[in-house]
């Protein structure tokens, strides 16, 4: 057997090659509150991008205007352009590549601030917008795809090296994946097969258009092992999925989630469960509404590394295709420890929202460094204001 390789040492995705192996994951950043690219988002990137990652993830850059998760989110569009070009060049200027998380919100899109309708497999009411998603119909699918490979060529123009596509968290694609959600008895439900067609076709879309364009980027995809509730995705139906989409060849790497935002967002995020603090962030009578049914909704689970690893190993046993670990990666050690169970890029979130420049801290003083994160989750809840980490300062 050869030797794990050093997270710390340059490789290879798709036609990059990253400095290392460390990914910033995609989480809500809540820094465009005109939808397009501010200096503050700019700043959100380019302090991982100096404190050494090898490539940070922008999200959510959805495909249309009702693909949002809310009224202020970015969509790819030729107005945000001009802005994405800003920030990919202030990240390159720092050593590190950038990825655009590209999607469809599905049944999480806020229909009411994003002035538009949000679509899901079937009907669906969304209760913190308050409005019913509609049930997409084979033409609205359709439109879907050719959102994602415009958006993916948007992402090439604005200087992009990577597109990472939302196939997980019950957004539309993941919500056509489950079984729980998706009820419908056409040709996009019923079996895996069927239900696994948006994603793949979603996929395919996306690839086509990037090497149709004037250079080449990678192709990831954020995936759901399982979606935590009974009933929904489970790890033997992602499983096939995933072997699916490495058997059509659209995708560099998967980067590899759990949990779902409509019905268990605690799933991936482990650790406390800041219920006051998400009440707090609504108005009455969904604040209220919150504070009464919010342990239902807002299950705790405790926090350990590498939470997911489990579930991830047994993909990582399947599948030949580039994996990114994701969940608890906090410290060199647990890095190491992806390394030597064959994953090729460990993700982080919340431990680089507390500590921008935490992997040039563990490059400099080894495997003793811990990260500052608590693991407390009152950064989630600052999505919908501005998303910061509440323990190591205020929004700066």
């Amino acid at each position: 057997m050869s030797a794990a390789p050093d997270v710390l040492s340059p490789a290879t995705l798709g036609p990059l090659t990253l400095r290392n192996r460390t990914i910033k994951s995609a989480t809500f950043e809540a820094r465009t509150p005109n939808a397009l690219v501010t200096d503050d988002l700019i700043e959100y990137h380019r302090k991982p991008a100096a404190g050494g990652v090898g490539m940070t993830t922008v999200a959510y850059c959805a495909v249309s205007q009702g693909g949002r998760t809310e009224g202020n989110g970015i969509w790819m569009r030729p107005e945000a352009v001009p802005g994405f070009r800003r920030l990919t060049d202030a990240i390159h200027a720092e050593g590190a590549a950038v990825s655009a998380q590209i999607g469809h919100a599905g049944p999480v899109a806020n229909a009411r601030t994003n002035g538009a309708t949000a679509l899901a497999p079937v009907r669906f009411f969304n209760p913190i917008g308050m409005r019913f998603a509609k049930k997409a119909s084979a033409d609205d699918i359709d439109d879907v795809l050719a959102d994602h490979a415009k958006a993916a060529r948007f992402a090439v123009e604005a200087g992009f090296d990577a597109v990472e596509i939302h196939l997980g968290h019950n957004y539309l694609a993941s919500a056509f994946l489950s079984p729980l959600i998706n009820r419908r008895t056409d040709e996009f439900g019923g079996s895996l097969a069927n239900r696994a067609k948006v994603a793949r076709g979603l996929v395919m879309a996306v690839r086509r258009a990037v090497d149709q364009g004037p250079r080449q980027i990678a192709v990831t995809a954020k995936l759901n092992m399982s979606d935590g509730v009974r009933g929904g995705i489970s790890n033997e139906e992602s499983l096939i999925t995933a072997r699916w989409l490495e058997e059509d060849g659209g995708l560099d790497a998967i980067e590899l989630t759990a949990g779902s935002s409509l019905v268990n967002p605690m799933y991936l995020f482990r650790g406390d469960a800041p219920l006051k603090e998400f009440a707090g962030a609504f108005k009455p009578p969904l604040r209220w509404g919150m504070r009464m049914t919010g342990k239902k909704f807002l299950r705790e689970y405790p926090y350990k590394e590498a939470y997911l690893l489990r579930e991830a190993k047994l993909f990582r046993a399947e599948l030949k295709l580039p994996l990114i670990l994701l969940g608890g990666i906090t410290n060199r050690e647990t890095m190491d420890l992806a390394m030597a169970e064959g994953f090729d890029f460990v993700a982080m979130g919340r431990a680089l929202l507390a500590e921008p420049d935490l992997i040039n801290r563990i490059a400099r003083d080894g495997a003793g460094v811990r990260s500052a994160c608590t693991h407390c989750n009152q950064c989630m809840p600052t999505i919908y204001s501005r998303t910061h980490c509440v323990v190591t300062g205020a929004p700066d």
